[in-house]
């Protein structure tokens, strides 16, 4: 009962004129966003991130929140109607989705997306809502060395889960992670790595990192690309109506893809991209015609698209819990809240209940904006996609420089902005990922905390700090999680049956 009472608290704030607009708000640039390729939810989270701090925290949230559901929504209006996927949780729907729109069914594709987003969304925010709560309680008993021992394995599990090489990633990561260490020393007050630029005493700020890699990197990367000439595929409204086989044979995959999407979220990685691809692959094992996939199969639709918006309210349950970032995302939104002067973690629910349920009410609210949203415009946010490039990439830069610059008005963070920028590019080209980079920088001040912490508690034994029993719980897991793939691999070989010699 006190829960429903605090989500009535949560209705009541998300509830007010001013939120109500900025969840508006959110939602529709997510939708763009979503439609646009290459910018994504985190680009168009970093960027914006500067235009936050005049709003109040959880207006703040709860327009990130709008962006981040939105995207997801988006995406998938490129995927069906041209083939493009806007973001990167929806490459797996242009698989079913295009190919039933070349049948004539772009409409019930779309639908079919809009309402297993909508439901997986919904089911994602009822787990969120329990899940964090318990594991928030929980927290409260955790200590430096839990800490240290989640954002290490969240660090661990992120390098392994990346798109990319297992080398590249970690070099990434041991960037970040010395990125973190410029600055003050917390303990000692002396500077580190500063090289003697008072400039970077603060230490290097998050802001101009993120929007340099995400922002200013996405722009360069669309620059030298060569434009894509798709043909549209055009729907009437009466269109959008899915026959009722198509209804009946979504129904499975969409609740699937719910319970898939959310447990899939709360892991480190990119999980709204893993939950798709896991969703894609499971209902086609499960179902009675698999060759139908690839050729136009509604499951292929409403399962995957149910699943990424299910990992987005996964992804939030750690971040408001225990206040560690398992997704880039993630950490623009903790980023977003340090600004406010806010500390996620296991006290941020007894401390600031209107923002943690407002932000969940404005998720239940989001939702049936989104699904109103999407259905009637789905043309119109199509149509965005034919917005030259030469007026949208200027814009963006101008946008980044603006909100950089409007934070500290320092000339130091316009210069990391712009060298972030082009080694987002390098990186790109080169084959690394940036996303480790941003959690390090985000995760390795709170880890470093941790750690010294830690330290000091055992005086310098180290076992003690590891073998205590949740953060050795936390590692024994952890390692087994990351053991158990080779595992089993090498139990299939030692199977396989040796081929006969003739």
């Amino acid at each position: 009962m006190d829960v429903l009472q605090q989500l009535m608290m949560g209705f009541q704030v998300a509830a007010t004129p001013m939120n109500l607009v900025w969840a508006l708000v959110g939602a529709f640039v997510g939708t763009i966003v979503g439609v646009l390729p290459g910018i994504g939810p985190l680009g168009s989270m970093a960027i914006l991130l500067s235009f936050t701090l005049k709003m109040d925290p959880t207006t703040a949230m709860i327009f990130f929140a709008g962006i981040y559901y939105g995207s997801m929504y988006g995406g998938s209006t490129t995927s069906i109607l041209l083939n493009i996927p806007g973001e990167a949780a929806s490459v797996v729907t242009c698989i079913d989705g295009y190919k039933m729109a070349l049948k004539g069914r772009a409409g019930a594709a779309l639908t079919i997306s809009a309402v297993g987003s909508f439901v997986a969304g919904t089911l994602s925010i009822i787990g969120l809502m329990f899940a964090a709560s318990m594991l928030a309680d929980a927290a409260i008993k955790f200590g430096p060395p839990e800490f240290f021992a989640i954002g290490a394995v969240g660090l661990l599990f992120l390098m392994r889960l990346s798109s990319g090489s297992l080398t590249k990633n970690l070099i990434m990561l041991l960037l970040g992670l010395a990125l973190a260490t410029i600055g003050t020393d917390k303990l000692f007050g002396t500077p580190r790595f500063t090289f003697g630029l008072s400039g970077l005493g603060q230490g290097v700020e998050f802001l101009p990192v993120a929007m340099g890699l995400f922002g200013v990197a996405e722009v360069m990367l669309g620059a030298v690309q060569k434009d894509t000439e798709e043909k549209m595929i055009h729907i009437q409204f009466r269109d959008l109506l899915p026959r009722i086989d198509e209804w009946k044979r979504s129904v499975a995959p969409i609740l699937r893809g719910s319970v898939l999407g959310f447990l899939i979220g709360l892991l480190p990685g990119p999980s709204p991209v893993i939950s798709t691809f896991v969703s894609y692959l499971t209902e086609k094992k499960l179902s009675k015609h698999p060759e139908e996939f690839g050729e136009g199969a509604i499951e292929g639709v409403a399962g995957p698209e149910a699943a990424n918006n299910a990992a987005v309210g996964g992804a939030y349950v750690p971040l408001l819990a225990l206040g560690v970032p398992f997704t880039p995302a993630m950490a623009v939104v903790v980023g977003a809240l340090l600004l406010h002067g806010i500390t996620p973690g296991p006290m941020l629910i007894s401390e600031r209940p209107e923002l943690f349920w407002g932000v969940i009410a404005s998720m239940y609210i989001g939702n049936v904006m989104l699904l109103v949203l999407n259905l009637p415009l789905v043309q119109l946010f199509a149509k965005i996609m034919l917005i030259p490039k030469n007026i949208l990439l200027p814009l963006i830069v101008m946008v980044c420089l603006i909100g950089v610059y409007s934070v500290n008005s320092s000339y130091v963070d316009l210069y990391v902005l712009a060298l972030f920028g082009i080694l987002g590019f390098v990186f790109r080209g080169l084959g690394y990922e940036p996303a480790p980079l941003v959690l390090a920088l985000v995760i390795g001040p709170m880890m470093e905390g941790a750690a010294r912490e830690s330290m000091m508690m055992y005086q310098g034994d180290v076992s003690q700090m590891i073998f205590r029993p949740i953060s050795g719980t936390i590692y024994l897991i952890s390692a087994i999680a990351l053991i158990a793939p080779y595992i089993l691999r090498a139990i299939k070989r030692k199977k396989k049956p040796a081929a006969p010699a003739y």
